[in-house]
């Protein structure tokens, strides 16, 4: 092989993979033992009976060789078949960027975790649960509250209604003192207060006038200075006789039965029995008596 197809061929093999450096160590073992078993070449060394330990990176330049190529023979010597070439040394090893580790494997998909708040989830739940309950024993409470107080109150009804009010008025029927103690003229107002009348002397006659005014009910007064009977109420006015002039009245005061205790001689009057003037029972002998 000439030098030029020598340098072309490794030329070619450095382009191709440069980083390959086992490849190329083994080129130049095969070359060197080539050269060195080529016939005709007296000035070659023989082949060392060991291959170096290690090459160079990089090769030497070919040039020194051409020379001594040249001339031993002029004409290219024929190919022999190179033998088996020696295994070296020491193989060197190879770089990191010729054989790439292998990536490590990837790490496993990780399952996504539970969400955290679906666990605690029954902690609202027993909460809303606890409230619930304490809003039934409350309102338990307040029901029995209820129901205590109702039937109370049925109790006291029932007791009400076993033991009525009673009005306890004054009786109708009652006696005032003599007919000489009340003199001509004189309005007796004692008997006002305990049995709502006046005892009147007037005209040569007594008489028991019921204290209501005709207006409305209420309670006249007898006004010793003006000489007549007179209502708080509304105004209305009677004279002493108990007939009306003024105000809203319409009508005179009624008299009530009067007359005297055969037993005692003091007068005795009756209020159940009454007496008006506009319809003429004034001059009844029991509305009055003789003064």
């Amino acid at each position: 092989m000439t030098p030029s197809a020598r340098s072309a061929r490794k030329g070619g093999l450095e382009n191709e993979d440069l980083q390959d450096e086992s490849r190329l160590e083994r080129f130049y073992m095969a070359e060197d033992t080539k050269d060195g078993t080529a016939p005709g070449n007296p000035g070659s060394a023989p082949p060392e009976s060991a291959a170096p330990a290690s090459r160079p990176a990089t090769p030497p330049p070919p040039a020194a060789s051409a020379p001594a190529a040249s001339t031993a023979s002029p004409t290219p010597a024929p190919a022999a078949a190179p033998p088996a070439p020696a295994a070296p040394a020491a193989k060197p090893s190879a770089p990191a960027a010729a054989s790439p580790a292998p990536s490590a494997p990837p790490a496993p998909i990780a399952k996504p975790a539970a969400p955290a708040a679906a666990k605690p989830a029954t902690a609202p739940a027993a909460a809303a649960a606890d409230l619930t309950r304490r809003g039934f024993f409350s309102w338990a409470a307040v029901a029995w509250v209820g129901f205590t107080a109702a039937i109370g109150g049925c109790t006291v009804a029932m007791g009400r209604f076993m033991f009525p009010n009673v009005l306890f008025e004054p009786p109708t029927l009652f006696k005032a003192n003599r007919p000489e103690d009340y003199p001509a003229g004189v309005v007796d107002t004692r008997l006002v207060d305990e049995h709502g009348v006046w005892i009147v002397h007037d005209g040569g006659k007594i008489f028991a006038l019921i204290a209501i005014c005709t207006h409305l009910g209420c309670p006249p007064a007898w006004l010793a200075a003006q000489n007549k009977f007179k209502c708080p109420c509304h105004g209305s006015g009677y004279y002493k006789s108990g007939v009306n002039f003024e105000g809203p009245t319409p009508r005179p005061l009624e008299r009530a039965k009067i007359s005297v205790s055969p037993d005692d001689g003091r007068i005795v009057v009756d209020k159940g029995q009454k007496f008006q003037w506009e319809l003429g029972q004034w001059d009844d002998p029991n509305s009055f008596i003789p003064g």
